[in-house]
């Protein structure tokens, strides 16, 4: 069986794992303090051109997502997100559950406008409602979508504008900046945004994420939330070692890189053949429509997401690309469609 289901379903890239062996026997400290997660958040700082940036890191997206926003919002604060949101869809109601309310906005990119802020906060008019304090996106989107340059400044001034905190959930933020259609830098979408994260648990790494809060205000007693949320893990060496591999050399954009040129390739070649697309998405994830009598004989070989019915006999499925997918699971999908 081949995985086209996730880019997680593996273990780690080879120089992840050779890292975590060499340093195996090493004595550190603990909660992150150790020489490994200093040296990672420094080539982390390196990499987006700012000394007074704060990275940590945590085991998975959602206690990154869950902490931060727990760090930047009041109990009567709200986040605006795309409908489609990673904290919306599929974080079980963590957010909501503690307390914020999540306002949404239907999207047919998966990509939020700086309209539909601007709506939100008009129709959040009062203390009869919830107050719009954080807006939340990802890049790349649930929907394999990037946000161009031109389109994040929009969102950074609407946000600035109206005193609104903007965050980046970079689950696949790899496969984001190294998509042939991208034109941001990692120290532009720095620049821009309040705070993100970088996603390894997609790409290369056994687990893990690192989250870097570019806003000073923001930055005070973080640790302490981290610890109360449970995000504060004893052996944090474990993530810090893998960071600081994939960044040290170029890794981490490497393995993008390679997931997205076998997305290109999977992409192109099922066009080629007449069929079409639910949306446009230039990176790792793509969502053919096909005959759903070709996709269950697919399915005899194949693993993926059957994402969306779309009339009585066509489906939209999900494909992903994986850093450690080999090009010939591309070429043997293409040749069985």
């Amino acid at each position: 069986m081949i995985f086209f289901r996730s880019d997680y379903s593996q273990g780690a890239h080879p120089e992840v794992l050779k890292a975590l062996t060499e340093t195996n026997f090493e004595h550190a400290d603990g909660y992150c303090k150790d020489v490994f997660c200093e040296s990672a958040a420094n080539l982390i700082k390196k990499q987006i051109q700012s000394a007074d940036a704060d990275v940590h890191f945590f085991v998975g997206g959602t206690p990154a997502n869950f902490t931060l926003i727990a760090a930047a919002l009041r109990p009567h604060e709200a986040v605006i997100a795309p409908k489609t949101g990673h904290i919306f869809v599929h974080e079980t109601g963590a957010i909501e559950a503690r307390g914020n309310k999540i306002i949404t906005h239907v999207t047919e990119t998966g990509k939020l406008l700086p309209h539909q802020i601007e709506e939100s906060l008009v129709e959040h008019e009062d203390e009869h409602m919830v107050k719009p304090k954080l807006v939340y996106i990802s890049n790349s989107t649930e929907t394999g979508t990037i946000y161009t340059k031109a389109e994040l400044t929009e969102l950074s001034k609407v946000c600035r504008k109206n005193n609104l905190y903007l965050y980046i959930d970079g689950a696949r933020l790899g496969c984001a900046l190294t998509s042939r259609e991208n034109d941001l830098t990692l120290p532009e979408l720095a620049s821009l945004v309040d705070a993100f994260y970088i996603g390894g648990t997609k790409n290369g790494a056994l687990l893990g994420e690192a989250l870097v809060i570019m806003n000073p205000a923001l930055q005070p007693e973080f640790r302490y939330i981290m610890k109360q949320q449970s995000g504060l893990l004893a052996k944090g060496r474990i993530i810090g070692v893998q960071f600081e591999a994939l960044f040290k050399d170029g890794l981490y954009f490497r393995l993008a890189e390679h997931s997205n040129k076998l997305a290109d390739k999977l992409r192109d070649g099922i066009a080629a053949k007449g069929y079409n697309f639910l949306v446009d998405s230039p990176t790792n994830q793509i969502f053919p429509i096909l005959p759903k009598t070709l996709v269950e004989k697919l399915e005899e070989k194949y693993f993926f997401y059957r994402w969306k019915p779309i009339d009585d006999e066509n489906i939209c499925i999900r494909l992903v690309t994986s850093w450690g997918l080999d090009e010939s699971g591309v070429t043997s999908f293409l040749n069985d469609i």
